[in-house]
C-alpha cells in the first residue's frame, strides 16, 4: 500500500511541478502576444508611409500567428497536466477508501441479471464505483458489459492483456489524460451508425466531370480573352455550371453538415488512435484490438488524414470566392462531395471498429489499473478436473484491508456447501466474496486470495428479491420466479449457484421443507454451489447426501459482548444471537 501511495504521490508531484512551469510559460506567451499586437499598431502609426513598414508588418503578423499557435498548444498541455494531476489525486483518494462520490454505474444495472443485483456490482459503494477508471462513455459501456458477461471465455487472453497493461502505469495515465480531451457533441455510436448506413446520392460521373468541366472553363475563358469565342458563351457556361450544382445543392449542404459533425467526433478520437498505433503490444488480445486500426495494410491515421483534407475542401464551398467562381466554373461542391462520399463508401463501415478499439482499450486500462493497485491479488490458475474453486486467504476486495478476515475455501464439482451462522457473523459477505471471485476471474482480473485455482463456470445467484407494486408481484412470488429461473438455466449449462436464506416469505416449517427440497433438486442435478441459512434443519442433508457439506461462521458472547471471529469453519453453527441482540438493545426484557 505504501509503495502505491509513494508512486501516485511522486507522479502527482512531478506533474504539479511541470504544471507550474507551464503556467509561467503561458503567462509569458500571453505577454509576448499582447506586446506584438501593440507593436503592430505602433508600427503602423509611426512608420506609415515608410518602406520599412512593408517588411515589419508581415514579420509582426507571422510572429503574432506563431505566438497564437504556441499559446494554444501550451494551453492544451496545461489541461493535459491538470487531468494527470486529477488522475493521481483520485487514485490516492481511493487508496484511502474515499470513492463514494465517483460515478456508480447504476444506469447499467439489470434487475433480472443472473447475479448483478445480488453482488453490489453497481450503485453506491459498488465494485464498479471502486474499480472504474474509464474516461469515455463507450469505455464505461464496455467495462459494464465485462462485469455483466456471465459466460466465461478467453480468460487466459484477458489475463495476459491485463498483466501487460499492469506494467505500464505511466502509459495508462497518459492514455486516460488524452482521452479526457475527447468530449464529442455527437456520440460515436451515432456517428458510426450514420456512416455505416449512409446512402450515396452523388452520381458516379461527379468524380471526373468536374475536372473536365474545370479544364473546359479555363479553355473557354482563354479563348474569350483572345476573342476567339463571344463572352456570352462563357456566361452561358457559368450559368450551366451553377445550374448543375444547384440541382444537388440542398442534399450537399445537408450532407456537409452531417459529415462535419461526424468529423468532429472522429478528430477528437484521432490522438487516441495515433497513440495506439505508435505503441507496441505483445499480448494477443491487445494486438487484436490494435489490428482494428489497420485497414488493408494502411493505418487509420493516414486514412483519417485523407478524410480531413477532403472535408476541409468541401467546407470551403461556403467561402465567398469559391462559391462565386468555383461552383459555376468547376462544379466544386459536386467534386468534393463525391470525394467524401467515396471515402464513406470505402471506410464508413470501419469507423465502428476504430471506436470499438478505443473503447476496449479504455476499459482494459481500468482492469490494468485495478490489478496494479492490488498486488496482494492473484491471477487464478485455470484448471479442469474436479475442482471448481479453491484458494487460500480469500476475501472480499471492497472490505477494508485492515478489517478483512481472510478464509481458505475449496469446493469441487457437484458439491454443495450449506453455510450456517448467527446474524452479522459474515455469511453473506463471504458468499459475495466467492461470487465476486467468479465474476472477476471470468473478466481476467486477479482475485483477493492466494494459490487460487478455478474451473471457468457461469454464476447464478439468489440473494435478494423484492416485491413490485407495478408488476403486482409479491416478495415470495418474486423469489419463486428467481428460483425457477435458476432451475431453467441449470438445464442449459453447468453453473455455480449461490443462495442466501431462500423462501423467506413463508412460515418457518414451510420454508424449511421447501428449502430442503430445492437444495436436494440442485444436488441431484449435479449442481455446484453454496446456500446460507439460519435454518439448522437444512444441515441434515449432509447426512443424507454425500455431495453436501456443512460450514459455519461462529458468534460468541464474551463478557456480555457479542464477538465474531469471521472464520469459515467445518460443521454446524450452534450459537445464534437474535435474542441476545433484542435484549442488549433494549427492545425486549
Amino acid at each position: 500500500m505504501e509503495d502505491l501511495k509513494g508512486f501516485y504521490e511522486s507522479q502527482r508531484n512531478r506533474h504539479q511541478q511541470e504544471y507550474q512551469q507551464v503556467k509561467k510559460r503561458l503567462g509569458l506567451l500571453a505577454t509576448f502576444r499582447l506586446s506584438v499586437f501593440v507593436a503592430f499598431w505602433f508600427a503602423i502609426y509611426l512608420l506609415w508611409g515608410s518602406t520599412a513598414l512593408v517588411v515589419i508588418i508581415p514579420l509582426l503578423i507571422v510572429l503574432f500567428l506563431y505566438l497564437v499557435n504556441q499559446f494554444s498548444n501550451v494551453k492544451r498541455h496545461k489541461k493535459y497536466l491538470e487531468r494527470l494531476i486529477t488522475i493521481n489525486t483520485t487514485e490516492l483518494e481511493i487508496l484511502n477508501r474515499r470513492y463514494h462520490d465517483l460515478p456508480d454505474g447504476k444506469e447499467f444495472l439489470k434487475p433480472n441479471h443472473p447475479y448483478a443485483q445480488d453482488l453490489d456490482l453497481f450503485g453506491r459503494g459498488s465494485f464498479y464505483q471502486y474499480a472504474n477508471r474509464t474516461i469515455l462513455r463507450q469505455g464505461r459501456e464496455v467495462f459494464s458489459k465485462l462485469l455483466l458477461d456471465g459466460y466465461p471465455k478467453d480468460i487466459a487472453k484477458k489475463q495476459e492483456a491485463i498483466q501487460e497493461l499492469t506494467k505500464l502505469p505511466e502509459w495508462r495515465q497518459h492514455f486516460s489524460a488524452l482521452a479526457g480531451e475527447t468530449q464529442p457533441k455527437i456520440s460515436p455510436d451515432v456517428v458510426s451508425d450514420w456512416l455505416k448506413n449512409h446512402k450515396s446520392f452523388m452520381p458516379k460521373w461527379a468524380g471526373i466531370v468536374p475536372l473536365i468541366f474545370t479544364l473546359l472553363s479555363i479553355l473557354m475563358i482563354g479563348m474569350a480573352f483572345m476573342g476567339l469565342v463571344p463572352e456570352s458563351l462563357v456566361l452561358f457556361w457559368y450559368v450551366l455550371g451553377v445550374g448543375i450544382v444547384g440541382r444537388y445543392a440542398k442534399n450537399i449542404i445537408g450532407f456537409t453538415a452531417k459529415v462535419s459533425e461526424a468529423q468532429e467526433t472522429i478528430q477528437q478520437h484521432q490522438r487516441l488512435i495515433s497513440e495506439l498505433e505508435e505503441h507496441t503490444f505483445s499480448s494477443e488480445l491487445l494486438q487484436e484490438l490494435q489490428k482494428k486500426l489497420v485497414v488493408k495494410g494502411e493505418t487509420t491515421s493516414k486514412i483519417l488524414k485523407r478524410f480531413s483534407q477532403n472535408m476541409t475542401m468541401l467546407e470551403q464551398q461556403f467561402n465567398l470566392i469559391v462559391s462565386f467562381f468555383g461552383q459555376g466554373l468547376g462544379l466544386y461542391s459536386l467534386f468534393y462531395a463525391y470525394k467524401v462520399e467515396s471515402w464513406i463508401a470505402k471506410y464508413g463501415k470501419e469507423v465502428e471498429n476504430w471506436f470499438s478499439a478505443i473503447a476496449q482499450f479504455d476499459a482494459y486500462i481500468t482492469l490494468g489499473t485495478y490489478a496494479f493497485n492490488h498486488p496482494d491479488h492473484t491471477y487464478p490458475s485455470l484448471v479442469g478436473g474436479d475442482i471448481v474453486i479453491s484458494g487460500k486467504e480469500i476475501g472480499h476486495p471492497l472490505v477494508d484491508p485492515e478489517k478483512n478476515v481472510l478464509n481458505d475455501f475449496e469446493i469441487g464439482k457437484g458439491r454443495f456447501c450449506i453455510v450456517t451462522g448467527a446474524n452479522m457473523a459474515g455469511k453473506s459477505t463471504f458468499l459475495r466474496a466467492v461470487a465476486l471471485q467468479i465474476v472477476m476471474a471470468n473478466m481476467g482480473l486477479p482475485v483477493k486470495g492466494k494459490d487460487v485455482k478455478y474451473a471457468p463456470v457461469r454464476l447464478l445467484t439468489s440473494m435478494r428479491s423484492s416485491d413490485s407494486l407495478a408488476d403486482e408481484t409479491s416478495y415470495f412470488y418474486a423469489e419463486l420466479k428467481r428460483l425457477k429461473y435458476i432451475v431453467e438455466e441449470l438445464e442449459k449449462d453447468d453453473c455455480f449457484v449461490i443462495l442466501d436464506e431462500i423462501l423467506k416469505g413463508t412460515n418457518s416449517v414451510d420454508k424449511a421443507e421447501g428449502s430442503k427440497k430445492f437444495v436436494e433438486r440442485l444436488v441431484n442435478n449435479g449442481s455446484t454451489g453454496m446456500v446460507a441459512t439460519h435454518d439448522l434443519s437444512l444441515c441434515i442433508l449432509a447426512d443424507e447426501l454425500p455431495e453436501v457439506e456443512n460450514r459455519y461462521f461462529d458468534a460468541q458472547i464474551v463478557n456480555g459482548e457479542l464477538f465474531f471471529d469471521y472464520k469459515f469453519k467445518e460443521g454446524v453453527c450452534q450459537n445464534m444471537n437474535a435474542s441476545f441482540l433484542l435484549k442488549n438493545m433494549g427492545i425486549v426484557d
